[in-house]
């Protein structure tokens, strides 16, 4: 046999073993891969925007603080105080205008089957041994879970609504003002003064026959006073209008926060999705340097290859393995850090159950999304409202300097006992007025500084204003190119794939080298990284885009219809 012929029955026999290899282990990749989009969910997406083609459906504050209600009223009913806020028109309805309760479709609940995730009622609560940090959940999550965990569990809205059910009771308080105050006040004593005492040892020191009765006195008197600030000088109206503003600006606090923690969930959750992903091609790339380690050892055993080639493709799946191991890594830090702002219980791991898919469309123009922005951010309003804050406070300080009217009656009664008279009574019908006519100039300082501050929000709101425009607009560029990016990824992908293929083929029959195989390999693996980074960033964008407009919310109302 001919050196000629050995040479073709050896590639033949090797073309056959590794073609089955590489059939084998292509396979494996592609199974390992994220699934492309999933056409139930993109299909109901799309529906969901078809219906706000013209304008994504906004949501008002009275809307995104739904959730703020429920824990104002709980807040209610632990205080006592009646929940007032009850419709009429439902007070006394029969039974009968209600639907029976097997014709009404069970209330879902994203979280109800998630309740084993959630922190020790003890806020203060600190484990204390290796087992209460142990992990040993692993519980896999969708987005919209994702969303309902963290809006259920955030501390930062949820100390938020605290404060705006304390705002309500600061304005019960300053309201409190416009009625007359009304005391009571009652004394009993028992007396024996150093005067009687004295008057009557000098007494008998005279011998006189005037002589003081000795003894101890009892007295009672009670005293019922009415008390009304006819005229306050502008204070009592101030103290109420700044009352309500601040109210104001706790519900905006709210929404604010509210979107931020949508905004910080959404994010975190792509972050998973993408180290995930990063694993899986890791994972891939190190199957791909497997295969060609082993091509290469087989084309040194048949005397075709060398070991510097069997050398470059040891060094291809060493790194392929540190790669991996990193993807890895990152991975456990994105798990923990989605569990960190869902405030999850502290031995749960979590994982992406959705697939990396587009999760939606973004369907206005760039001078549209600015405008909405500037209409829906409440940021700007939380300024304007400040700025009122600030005029109240202005009145209030002025208010010192102004003159105050103040009216009064009180009604007393008197008795001493063993004093043979009887039960005495009186009253007092009065007014009062007080003008600080000179205060050193405290109150106009104080003005000053409210005039100060005043100007602090103007020029806050104009950096906000500016600070709205760059988000909306860094956004929608991004979204814009993440959504070429897509295409031309995908397209990428399939031409890295028959280029490597053609690479491992040209190579195993002697007309390639090992370098077109690791370089092709190589980009293979960038293409698919691209593939799937240009999917999450798109949504990243989308989700960014959401947040610079205040439509989060709306967004968490398709992802749960």
């Amino acid at each position: 046999m001919s050196r000629i012929e050995l040479i073709c029955q050896t590639i033949g026999v090797s073309a056959v073993v590794l073609s089955s290899c590489m059939a084998s282990a292509t396979a494996q990749t592609m199974s390992k891969l994220p699934k492309e989009h999933s056409a139930s969910t993109l299909t109901n997406l799309q529906s969901q925007e078809e219906l706000h083609q013209e304008q994504p459906k906004i949501s008002t504050r009275e809307d995104i603080n739904t959730s703020s209600s429920r824990e104002i009223s709980q807040a209610r009913e632990t205080d006592g105080v009646p929940e007032t806020d009850r419709s009429p028109e439902n007070d006394g309805a029969p039974e009968t205008d209600q639907a029976p309760e097997s014709n009404q479709a069970p209330e879902t609940n994203p979280y109800s089957e998630l309740q084993k995730l959630e922190q020790d009622p003890n806020r203060l609560k600190l484990p204390s041994a290796p087992e209460e940090v142990e992990i040993d959940i692993n519980q896999p999550i969708t987005l919209e879970q994702a969303l309902a965990l963290a809006l259920r569990n955030n501390k930062d809205l949820e100390t938020a609504r605290l404060d705006l059910a304390r705002a309500q009771r600061e304005i019960q308080e300053a309201r409190a003002d416009l009625y007359p105050d009304l005391s009571f006040e009652t004394n009993f004593e028992n007396s024996q003064t150093a005067q009687v005492n004295l008057a009557n040892q000098r007494a008998r020191l005279r011998s006189t026959t005037t002589v003081f009765e000795e003894g101890s006195e009892n007295e009672f008197n009670g005293t019922l006073s009415l008390n009304y600030d006819v005229y306050t000088g502008g204070r009592r109206g101030s103290n109420i209008n700044r009352a309500e503003r601040t109210l104001e600006l706790n519900e905006l606090t709210v929404e604010q926060i509210t979107e931020q923690t949508l905004f910080e969930a959404a994010r975190d959750y792509f972050e998973l999705q993408n180290s995930g992903a990063q694993v899986d091609i890791a994972a891939a790339a190190v199957e791909d340097a497997q295969q060609t380690l082993k091509d290469a050892q087989l084309l040194e055993q048949a005397g075709l290859g060398t070991r510097f080639d069997v050398l470059r493709a040891e060094v291809e799946l060493a790194n392929a393995d540190q790669q991996l191991i990193t993807a890895i890594a990152n991975q456990k830090t994105a798990r923990r850090q989605l569990a960190e702002t869902l405030s999850l219980a502290q031995q749960v791991n979590l994982e992406t159950a959705d697939d990396i898919e587009e999760i939606g469309v973004w369907n206005l123009s760039l001078e549209e999304s600015i405008v909405l922005g500037y209409q829906q951010r409440a940021e700007l309003n939380q300024f304007l409202v400040q700025k009122e804050i600030n005029q109240q406070e202005r009145q209030i300080a002025f208010s010192q300097i102004r003159p105050q009217v103040n009216i009064f009656t009180d009604y007393e009664l008197l008795e001493v006992l063993d004093d043979n008279v009887g039960l005495q009574d009186g009253y007092r019908v009065g007014a009062t007025l007080r003008w600080a006519i000179f205060d050193g100039g405290t109150a106009r300082a104080r003005a000053r500084q409210e005039d100060v501050d005043i100007l602090n929000s103007q020029t806050g709101f104009a950096n906000q204003r500016n600070q709205v425009r760059i988000e909306v607009e860094r956004s929608y560029f991004s979204l814009q190119a993440n959504k070429e990016n897509i295409t031309t990824a995908e397209k990428a992908v399939e031409l890295a794939e028959e280029s490597l293929r053609l690479a491992r083929l040209r190579f195993q029959a002697g007309v390639g080298t090992q370098t077109d195989v690791i370089e092709s390999q190589t980009e293979l693996t960038t293409a698919r990284g691209n593939r799937l980074d240009a999917i999450i960033q798109y949504n990243q964008s989308l989700n960014q885009l959401y947040r610079a407009v205040n439509g989060l919310a709306p967004l968490n109302q398709i992802l749960n219809p």
